[in-house]
């Protein structure tokens, strides 16, 4: 056997890597999944890739390009036997490649049976992540309403007082106003009838003899003979 057989074989032509293919697809355990191949025609495999690049480095511990870019090399194709690209990553996940192919796979079929190409379970995330979205909107478009209506009360209750305590002044200032006008009323009357006296003096002057003459009064005084009586004016 020339040594040029080997430098131009695939390693579909090489039967010792054939051989290696059958001995691991009879050795290793797959999931129920990998049984079915996928058409990648009718999967979006961008909505995936981050979810790939993410499992993998959980399950490894630290990111690991090289493996993640080899994955999406495996999965470029119309169509991917999982069962063959299980064999070809164990070398990198080891003990976590079964558990890493069962979620890929499930993906994989999910979003090909989905008219979207897009897995029901992200599908299910994004409308829950929606929902909490809205119900947390929702929470704080309320408390804002309470916290206005509060605010509401409060700025009506202040007013309120404000108006009693205006309302109390008012009351208040009246009441000495009156009290002082009815202590004030009996002087303007004395002088209003001052007043009038004068100008009655003034058009009637006889008016003004009579009330500045002395008044008098009557007193009865026995005679010397103890039998008349005499009327006797006195002056003051």
């Amino acid at each position: 056997m020339s040594g040029g057989f080997f430098r131009g074989t695939s390693a579909d032509q090489d039967t010792r890597f054939s051989n290696k293919q059958a001995k691991l697809l009879k050795t290793q355990k797959f999931a129920a999944e990998l049984d079915y191949p996928v058409d990648m025609t009718k999967v979006k495999i961008d909505v995936i890739k981050p979810w790939i690049a993410t499992r993998a480095t959980e399950l490894l511990g630290f990111e690991d390009e090289v493996l993640i870019n080899f994955v999406y090399g495996l999965l470029d194709g119309k169509e991917v036997d999982g069962k063959q690209i299980q064999i070809q990553l164990t070398g990198f996940l080891e003990k976590n490649t079964g558990k890493f192919m069962k979620e890929l796979w499930a993906l994989l079929l999910s979003a090909q049976n989905n008219a979207s190409g897009v897995p029901q379970q992200f599908l299910d995330a994004k409308q829950e992540e929606m929902k909490n979205r809205k119900v947390e909107s929702d929470r704080i478009t309320q408390e804002i309403q309470k916290r206005k209506e509060k605010e509401g009360r409060e700025f009506e209750q202040e007013r309120l007082k404000r108006m009693d305590v205006e309302a109390g002044n008012s009351r208040s200032a009246n009441a000495v106003s009156g009290s002082s006008s009815r202590h004030s009323l009996p002087r303007d009357s004395r002088v209003q009838s001052d007043k009038e006296r004068e100008m009655e003096e003034v058009h009637n002057p006889r008016l003004k003899g009579r009330r500045t003459s002395p008044s008098r009064s009557l007193s009865y005084s026995p005679s010397k003979s103890g039998n008349s009586k005499y009327l006797i004016f006195y002056a003051p």
